[in-house]
C-alpha cells in the first residue's frame, strides 16, 4: 500500500530547515550558510522509504520583509504551510519564542494541521535548557510530537521522520522512486554559486546578490555552464571579484566542486559579475531572476 504526504519544513532564518532536508534525503538539495535568509525559493525534497513517499517543501525563512524579494520570500513559506498536509515547525533551542512561532502555533491551531516541533543545535545546550524549551512550546501548542535533533550531524533525524510517517494517506506516489528533488539542474548550479558567495563574503554583500545562468551545455564529458551574479552596488562587484579576480576565482572553484560532484562529470564555470542597483526593491527583476510564486 503507497502511502504520501506533503510536509512544510518552516521557522525563522538560519534554525537549520535546509540542513534537516539535506539530512533527510542523505543528499544536499538546498544550500547551507550560516547567514540568514539563505534559502529564497521553496524547495521540493524528496524522500521515498519502501511504500512510504514524503514529499518536504523547505521554505525560506519567516521574517518581516524590508523590500519584494523579503515579501516573495515570506509569502513562499505562508504558502507552503497552507498547502501541506503537516508542519516541521524547526526552532533553535537557544533562541527565545518570537512573533514567527507564534504567527506558525495560531496557523496550526486554526487549521488543525499535524505538527512536529523540531528543536535542532541540541549539542550546543545543556539537558536543563533543552527540558525549558520543551515545557515553553507545550504551554503554547499541543504538537504532536517534541523531538530535540541536531539536524548537522543527523542526530534524532530518523525519529522526525518517523512521527512525520503517521501524517501520510493511502495514494499513489507523485515522483518517480529515484527523484530526490523536482529543482531542474539549471536552478540547483544557481544555488550552489550563491552558497559559495555567502559562504566567501562578508554579511553586507551577500543578501544584495542573484545568480542567473545563462547558458548550460551538457557535452558529454563536459559540462559548460556560463552564470552572471548581481549586485546591488558598484562597490560590491569590486569585492565580489577581489584584488586581481581572487575572490571571485575561490567563489568559481568551490562552486566547480561541488557542482562536479552533483553532476558526476567534469565542469567548465564561466562567472561574471553585474551591477543591478536596488534590484531586490523591484518587483520585475526580483521575477526575472526567478524568485516567482507558482500561484
Amino acid at each position: 500500500m503507497k502511502r504520501t504526504g506533503f510536509i512544510a519544513i518552516v521557522g525563522r532564518p538560519n534554525v537549520g530547515k535546509s540542513t534537516l532536508l539535506n539530512s533527510f534525503l542523505g543528499e544536499k538539495v538546498a544550500i547551507v550558510s550560516n547567514k540568514p535568509q539563505t534559502t529564497r525559493n521553496r524547495i521540493t525534497g524528496i524522500c521515498t522509504k519502501g511504500e512510504d513517499q514524503y514529499v518536504f517543501l523547505d521554505t525560506p525563512g519567516m521574517h518581516e520583509p524590508k523590500n519584494r524579494l523579503g515579501e516573495f520570500m515570506v509569502k513562499e513559506a505562508d504558502s507552503s504551510m497552507r498547502s501541506a498536509d503537516a508542519v516541521i515547525l524547526v526552532v533553535d533551542v537557544a533562541k527565545e519564542v518570537t512573533a514567527v512561532e507564534k504567527n506558525v502555533i495560531d496557523f496550526l491551531k486554526k487549521s488543525e494541521t499535524p505538527s512536529v516541533l523540531a528543536i535542532n543545535k541540541i549539542d550546543m545546550c545543556q539537558r536543563e535548557e533543552l527540558a525549558e524549551k520543551i515545557s515553553e512550546y507545550a504551554a503554547l501548542h499541543d504538537f504532536d510530537a517534541f523531538v530535540p535533533i541536531c539536524a548537522k550531524n543527523g542526530k534524532n533525524v530518523d525519529e522526525v521522520l518517523g512521527e512525520c510517517s503517521k501524517f501520510l494517506s493511502e495514494s499513489q506516489w507523485f515522483f518517480p522512486e529515484d527523484m530526490i528533488t523536482d529543482q531542474p539542474e539549471r536552478q540547483i548550479a544557481a544555488e550552489i554559486i550563491r552558497e559559495k558567495i555567502l559562504r566567501t563574503l562578508n554579511k553586507e554583500v551577500p543578501h544584495g546578490t542573484a545568480v542567473v545562468i545563462e547558458e548550460f551545455k551538457d557535452e558529454g564529458t563536459l559540462v559548460s555552464i556560463r552564470a552572471e551574479i548581481f549586485c546591488e552596488k558598484t562597490s560590491h562587484k569590486g569585492i565580489i571579484v577581489g584584488k586581481g579576480g581572487a575572490s571571485l576565482k575561490l567563489i568559481g572553484s568551490y562552486a566547480r566542486a561541488d557542482l562536479e560532484k552533483l553532476l558526476g562529470t567534469k565542469v567548465y564555470l564561466n562567472l561574471w559579475v553585474k551591477v543591478k542597483e536596488n534590484w531586490r526593491e523591484s518587483a520585475n527583476t526580483v521575477g526575472n531572476f526567478g524568485y516567482r510564486s507558482e500561484e
